[in-house]
Formats: C-alpha cells, structure tokens, sequence
C-alpha cells in the first residue's frame, strides 16, 4: 500500500478521493469537487490518499499549525475492510506531522478533530462500511488517544449556507496523555482560522467562540 500525497484537482486519484467523501459523509460535510483546487495547493492542508492495486481505498486530510504547534484531523476515510487502512493512514499521518514538528525543534502538541456523537443523535445516514459507522470511529478515536472537549459544539456546514451543523464533539488527541486542559484562546483561535474560508457563519457559531474567549481552559474528557 501506498501514501500518496494529492495537491492537484486534476490528479485522477482525486476523482476516487472525492467519490469516496461523497459516499460516506452528508453532502453538508463535503466540499463541491471543483472548490478543492485552492484547498489543495495550500502547502498547509495535507491530502493523502492510501492506494492499493491502483485504487484508492482509504484518504486522510490534516493541516499543521507551526505557530500554535497542534494540527487538525479534517477526515480519515476508510473504503474497504481487511487491509488494515485506518492503522496505516493513522501512523503515517503521525510520522508526517512529527517531521513538521521537528523542522522546528518541537514535539506536536496535540492534534483537534471533530467526531460524531452517535450517542446523541441516534440517526445518521451515511458511514458505507463498518469501520466507518460512527459508534465505531468513535471508539477507534478514543483508542488512538483523542479526548473531548468540554463545551457544547457545533460548526458551520461547509455547503456555505451559513447553516449551524451539531451532533459532533471537537476533541483534541494530545501529545502529553498527562494533559488534562487546553487553553480557551487556543481553541477560539484555531476555529476562527479553520473556519475563515467561509463567508456565513451562524450567530451561534461566533456566540461560541466569544464564550471560549471569555474562559480560561477547556478540560479533556474521556469519549
């Protein structure tokens, strides 16, 4: 299996990228093929794909920080069961970001992510495979060390109707396991910039944020 980096729109291994993101997430999660040309140049957003025999079987999208020195899981997708993909792309994303980190003499800090909460929103229509319904994510994320954030979530759709989407946590796997808070400015800051992109944005989603600004930590909690 290979990791393959994409960065062009024109990368026929991006056709199967953005097959596999339409089918298994809703069309509120997914960004239209042709608006990922920018996203994909961007040095900073990192696009792999996991390809087996020719095909892509499995993608993860992450970005890098260097400034605040914490990354962001956009996706990881697996496409087909047996190969052991998820483990795969998970240990070459780490690498990946370790090397970034150490470019500039750190160790990562931690890395945000957002999960579906299954456990409150009963329904969700969409998931392809068993590794990616979302009880199982769930778990695996918790395994791989990600912990809640202890605030009420939610985010802007990214079809850029300025419609609210909840029924996800944020969470933020860190690089200490001892570390039991983060900073409220951190998280404020780093949403502010992850969401920049988008023009509308529902009132709720600044009142969010103000209310991280006017705190000082954030706890972890287990998932």
């Amino acid at each position: 299996m290979e990791y393959v980096r994409i960065n062009n729109i024109e990368d026929p291994l991006f056709r199967q990228l953005h097959n596999l993101m339409s089918e298994v997430f809703p069309p509120e999660e997914v960004l239209e093929f042709s608006l990922w040309k920018e996203p994909l140049e961007d040095p900073g957003i990192r696009v792999f794909v996991a390809v087996h025999n020719g095909l892509v079987v499995g993608t993860t999208e992450y970005r890098y920080y260097s400034d605040w020195n914490v990354a962001m899981t956009d996706f990881t997708i697996i496409g087909k069961e047996g190969l052991g993909i998820g483990r795969f792309l998970a240990q070459n994303r780490l690498k990946d970001l370790a090397s970034l980190a150490a470019e500039g003499g750190k160790k990562l800090y931690g890395m945000f992510a957002e999960i579906y909460d299954p456990y409150r929103v009963k329904h969700f229509d969409f998931g392809g495979i068993k590794p990616m319904d979302p009880f199982v994510r769930r778990e695996v994320l918790s395994h791989l060390g990600y912990k809640r954030l202890d605030f009420t979530y939610i985010h802007p759709s990214w079809k850029g109707d300025g419609e609210a989407v909840s029924g996800l946590d944020l969470c933020f796997m860190p690089g200490d396991e001892e570390l039991t808070q983060v900073d409220a400015s951190l998280i404020a800051d780093f949403l502010t910039r992850y969401y920049e992109v988008l023009v509308s944005k529902p009132s709720t989603w600044q009142s969010m944020v103000n209310m991280l600004r006017s705190m000082d930590t954030i706890d972890l909690l287990p998932l």
